[in-house]
């Protein structure tokens, strides 16, 4: 049966292999079991080796081969280390989820320049030198796609001052494009996602306090944050080859935020 025939079959992601980054919570760690059930077989990757063995076993919970591969990408070697590792094991590299991040709120003018430039480090460059990374295996293995987590708050300002955050993931929109135009040639597509506010470690303090949802939930058309399970569509799409015709571009799922 083709994907003419079954629309969802071009969704699947059987035999092929996938990285996801910062994938020891969160959004990350959704991203992983996600691309296992599509039928991926996962390498998973962050700086805490003990949460990584956890999300680990749920991939291989869901029939697929897995790696854990601790690794911090600010270090250019240990992302080289890490897409080298899942070659050998897994055979390739054909879907890399750049996910890996941090954030914080802080008006600039209070804001400490080293804590600013660590988060524009992970941010920003760790998702550089990881797309580097897997872009030379893809192009040597014919192909394959990237794609990066950015943020609504790369396309729209928010009521909470975080402007290194907001820097950091509209320089990845930037990256996306100029990525998509250099190896489009080579069959590798490069795509961003924005997600708005979903629960995850990093949105719980804003989340979890009742004044912080307030806000977000007033700020955001459809009225409230997104739920885990409306991620898994749009990076499919971008993933596979439901999405085989899209590259350079920003999807975002935000509820409308963006739309401010």
């Amino acid at each position: 049966m083709t994907a003419a025939d079954d629309p969802g079959a071009a969704l699947r992601l059987d035999g092929r292999v996938a990285v996801v980054t910062g994938a020891s919570s969160g959004l990350g760690a959704h991203f992983a079991r996600t691309l296992a059930r599509a039928g991926a077989d996962v390498a998973v990757a962050a700086r805490r080796q003990e949460m990584l063995e956890s999300v680990a076993a749920g991939v291989l919970a869901e029939g697929r081969r897995c790696l854990a591969v601790p690794t911090d990408v600010t270090d250019a070697a240990q992302c080289t280390r890490l897409v080298d590792t899942v070659v050998s094991e897994l055979g390739g590299v054909d879907v890399l989820v750049n996910n890996a991040g941090t954030g914080y709120a802080a008006r600039s003018e209070r804001d400490e320049p080293a804590r600013a430039a660590r988060l524009i480090e992970v941010n920003l460059t760790g998702a550089y030198q990881m797309a580097v990374a897997a872009g030379r295996a893809m192009i040597a293995g014919g192909g394959g796609a990237i794609v990066n987590i950015s943020s609504a708050l790369a396309l729209t300002a928010a009521d909470i001052p975080q402007a290194a955050y907001s820097a950091s993931k509209a320089g990845l929109l930037g990256m996306t494009r100029d990525l998509a135009r250099q190896w489009a040639r080579h069959g590798i597509r490069v795509n961003a996602l924005a997600p708005g506010f979903f629960d995850s470690e990093m949105t719980a303090p804003l989340l979890s306090d009742e004044a912080g949802l307030a806000t977000v939930n007033a700020r955001t058309p459809l009225g409230r944050t997104g739920r885990l399970d409306e991620l898994v569509g749009p990076l499919l799409l971008l993933a596979s080859d439901a999405g085989s015709y899209i590259t350079g571009t920003t999807m975002s799922v935000d509820g409308g935020l963006a739309m401010h």
